[in-house]
């Protein structure tokens, strides 16, 4: 039975009554917020395990709520609601480190899955338990934290999984739609673009690495050392 806390952040009531409706129908703990300056207080102050972030917010608008909690190193798991089925809003909130976006007006069966999904994610590295070892990289699923040598890399949540999937079979080709089902959970219905955007992250921290990732054109990603 689950009890984690899910953080609303939007100004409209009538989406924050819904979600919280559906959220607390699957035994979620949720608080709201209306702004972005309410936002960044309540995470602080309540730790919550998610934050489903509209991006049209009064005082903060959601990029600069996301873009404050990563540069503070908030690890919190991010959902971001955009209002315009545009590529652009979503792979800005991408950039900035939210794990997940869904597009309004969205489907509030749709949001629960995802939450679970990504909160899932987290619980099976947690039980995983294990190290990987590739080339130089050193991969604790337990802890959840990545080095390559003496170095830590700071990587987020969702370049997290997509490493991990792929250091678990070094040299597979997956494709872009193998990773979204698999790294997140859930099927994008062919929003393919988030997986490029997650691996030009993880190619930057991975730079000196003697891992590295590669292109297979026309199919996919794999890892190499």
């Amino acid at each position: 039975m689950t009890s984690e806390l899910i953080l609303l952040v939007d100004d409209e009531p009538s989406i924050v009554q819904l979600a919280r409706m559906y959220l607390e129908r699957e035994n979620f703990r949720v608080e709201a917020a209306g702004d972005g300056q309410a936002a960044l207080e309540a995470v602080n102050r309540l730790n919550p395990a998610l934050v489903v972030l509209d991006v049209m917010l009064p005082k903060l608008d959601g990029f600069e709520v996301c873009r404050r909690l990563r540069l503070g190193k908030n690890p919190v798991a991010i959902i971001m609601l955009t209002a315009r089925d545009e590529d652009i809003d979503k792979i800005l909130g991408l950039e900035l480190g939210a794990d997940d976006y869904l597009t309004k007006p969205f489907n509030p069966r749709e949001l629960v899955a995802r939450v679970k999904a990504i909160l899932r994610r987290a619980e099976r590295s947690l039980q995983a338990g294990a190290f990987i070892h590739i080339g130089d990289l050193t991969i604790d699923s337990t802890r959840r934290e990545v080095t390559s040598g003496e170095r830590t890399l700071d990587l987020r949540t969702q370049e997290f999984e997509l490493l991990l999937l792929l250091a678990g079979q070094p040299g597979r080709v997956f494709t872009r739609e193998q990773l979204l089902q698999q790294a997140w959970g859930f099927d994008f219905y062919g929003q393919t673009r988030t997986v490029d955007v997650h691996i030009a992250h993880l190619r930057k921290k991975l730079a000196g690495s003697s891992v590295n990732i590669e292109t297979v054109t026309g199919i996919g990603y794999k890892l190499v050392n």
